[in-house]
């Protein structure tokens, strides 16, 4: 199964225009069964997205799953997460972080021919001390819920290598696929997924085209993962 994660930036390119429309290519270029998505909703009154449903449904095979508390965000502190045609949401759920902004975390457990699967979308804040917390807070919510394989995956905004992951290093291994930031040249492996114990990782990259460069400030990554259900 394949897993991505997707700052899109509001459908802001480098160029400065927005359009949604490239954004959808660039998700369609990844072949992802699950497509996490930071900044998919405008920031500012209701939330409008950023990203429209009708624009995922009409030209994509993807369904977004239903995390937004209103009628016009496409998902929920901007995170967002898009499911391939076939596979079946069975939960969803929203966290609340901490930290000195607002943040949040979303989780869709899922069902697909590969079996079952968690996905934890999150955007963590820009110090590392609420980061922290917010990583804090997401396992120890994961660790009331039953084992299944389970995958964290968002802009993890962390630009150390090595520091910054200590609260999930217990039970994840977290990894980061590439340079994903800044698109037109990367300097930072900002983008990341970690999974547990029964979702094992194939391999894992960044898509570095043309488009990808252009559509958003961060390039999407991707990781290829074999689940073991028990």
């Amino acid at each position: 199964m394949r897993l991505a994660s997707y700052n899109i930036r509001k459908c802001l390119g480098t160029d400065r225009k927005r359009a949604p429309g490239r954004v959808i290519e660039v998700i369609n270029g990844l072949s992802a069964d699950v497509v996490v998505l930071q900044e998919a909703d405008h920031r500012l009154g209701p939330r409008p997205a950023a990203l429209p449903e009708g624009t995922i449904r009409s030209y994509s095979d993807f369904t977004p799953v239903e995390l937004a508390e209103n009628d016009v965000s496409l998902g929920w502190h901007g995170n967002a997460i898009l499911l391939k045609k076939g596979l079946r949401a069975t939960r969803v759920e929203r966290l609340e972080l901490p930290g000195l902004e607002p943040r949040g975390a979303v989780m869709v457990e899922a069902e697909s021919a590969e079996g079952k699967l968690r996905v934890i979308g999150t955007h963590l804040g820009l110090l590392r001390r609420y980061r922290l917390m917010q990583l804090e807070t997401i396992a120890a919510a994961l660790k009331t819920l039953a084992p299944m394989p389970t995958a964290i995956l968002g802009d993890f905004n962390e630009w150390s290598a090595h520091g910054g992951m200590e609260p999930l290093n217990d039970l994840y291994h977290v990894h980061a696929p590439g340079l994903s930031y800044h698109a037109r040249r990367p300097v930072a492996r900002l983008d990341r997924v970690a999974l547990n114990d029964t979702a094992h990782l194939l391999r894992a990259g960044v898509e570095k085209g043309e488009l990808a460069q252009l559509a958003s400030d961060h390039l999407p990554i991707w990781a290829d993962v074999r689940l073991r259900n028990e």
